[in-house]
C-alpha cells in the first residue's frame, strides 16, 4: 500500500505505464427542432396569389381549336338571316295603308260569288246602288264590274259618290276614268306609274267616246308582268258572270278580244279627301 502522501499516478509513472487521460464525453446536444413544412396553398384557394389560366393549345395554323368552326357558324347564321329578310321583302312588297289593305280584303272576300240565276246578270252589287232592273229580292240586273268595284271601295272606306253625273262613279266602266281625272288620281299605261293594291284597273278605254270595256280591283303587281293581279267582278273566265281572280291581267276578263289595259285609278280616303298612299 503506497504511502498516503504519494499520488497513485506517480506510482504508475514509475512502473513504466500510464493510463490514457480521461476525457469527459462531449456534451450531448438535443437535435434541432423539426419544423413542419409550410402548408401548401392551392392557387384556386389562395386569395393573395393570382391564378394563371392554363395555356390554350393552338392548332397547326396558330389558331385556337374550334375557332374556325364558330366563325363558320356565325357567318352561316348571318347569311340565312339576310336571305330571310330578302325573301320577306320580295314577297310582302311595300307596306300597304289601312285603306288599301281593306280594299284588297273586301274584294277577295267576294271571290266565288255568282249571279242568281247563274246565266243572268242578276246581282247584289247593282241592287246596292239601286241601279239596273230589279230581278229578285235584293238583286238587280245589269253588267256589274263597275258596280262591284265601287261597292268594294265604299265598303272599305274610300271616297265614293255614285250617281249618273259626269265625274262621279256609276255602272259605266268609263266612270272610273272620269273619276280619276276629276280627282287627279288617273294614271294611264306608259306614265311610269306602278299600280298598287287597292287601285282599280281600267280596260279598253276610249277617252274620246268615254267608253271602257271592263274594270277590276288590283291586288298586286308581279315583277316583270304586263298587267296587275286583280279581282274581277262580272268575270267570264271560269264561269258566266262571277267574282274571280286574274293574274298578270293585261287584257280584260270579258268575251271581248280587244280590251287591253288602259290605266289605273287610285282610291281616295273618305275622311281626308286626299289620295291614298
Amino acid at each position: 500500500m503506497p504511502p498516503r502522501n504519494q499520488r497513485p499516478d506517480r506510482l504508475l509513472a514509475r512502473s513504466g505505464s500510464r493510463p490514457a487521460p480521461r476525457h469527459s464525453p462531449a456534451p450531448r446536444h438535443s437535435p434541432a427542432p423539426r419544423h413542419s413544412p409550410a402548408p401548401r396553398h392551392s392557387p384556386a384557394l389562395d386569395p393573395y396569389r393570382p391564378v394563371r389560366p392554363a395555356p390554350r393549345r393552338l392548332d397547326e395554323r396558330g389558331e385556337r381549336p374550334g375557332r374556325r368552326g364558330l366563325l363558320a357558324v356565325g357567318l352561316a347564321v348571318l347569311v340565312l338571316a339576310a336571305v330571310a329578310v330578302g325573301i320577306a321583302r320580295a314577297t310582302s312588297g311595300p307596306q300597304l295603308s289601312a285603306l288599301r289593305s281593306r280594299i284588297v280584303s273586301t274584294a277577295e272576300g267576294q271571290l266565288g260569288y255568282r249571279t242568281d240565276p247563274p246565266d243572268s246578270y242578276c246581282n247584289k252589287f247593282s241592287a246596292y246602288w239601286h241601279s239596273g232592273t230589279a230581278c229578285g229580292p235584293g238583286l238587280a240586273s245589269e253588267e256589274w264590274c263597275a258596280d262591284f268595284a265601287a261597292w268594294v271601295w265604299q265598303k272599305a272606306g274610300a271616297l265614293v259618290v255614285y250617281q249618273y253625273v259626269p265625274g262621279d262613279l256609276n255602272s259605266s266602266s268609263a266612270s272610273f276614268y272620269e273619276w280619276g281625272v276629276a280627282h287627279r288620281t288617273w294614271h294611264p299605261v306608259g306614265s311610269g306609274y306602278t299600280p298598287e293594291p287597292g287601285d282599280v284597273a281600267v280596260y279598253g278605254l276610249d277617252p274620246a267616246t268615254l267608253v271602257a270595256q271592263h274594270v277590276a280591283v288590283v291586288t298586286g303587281y308581279p315583277a316583270g308582268g304586263r298587267g296587275p293581279d286583280v279581282v274581277n267582278g262580272d268575270g267570264d273566265r271560269s264561269a258566266f258572270s262571277v267574282v274571280e281572280t286574274g293574274t298578270d291581267q293585261y287584257q280584260a276578263d270579258t268575251h271581248s278580244s280587244d280590251a287591253p289595259l288602259s290605266g289605273y285609278v287610285a282610291p281616295t280616303a273618305r275622311s281626308t279627301g286626299a289620295p291614298s298612299s
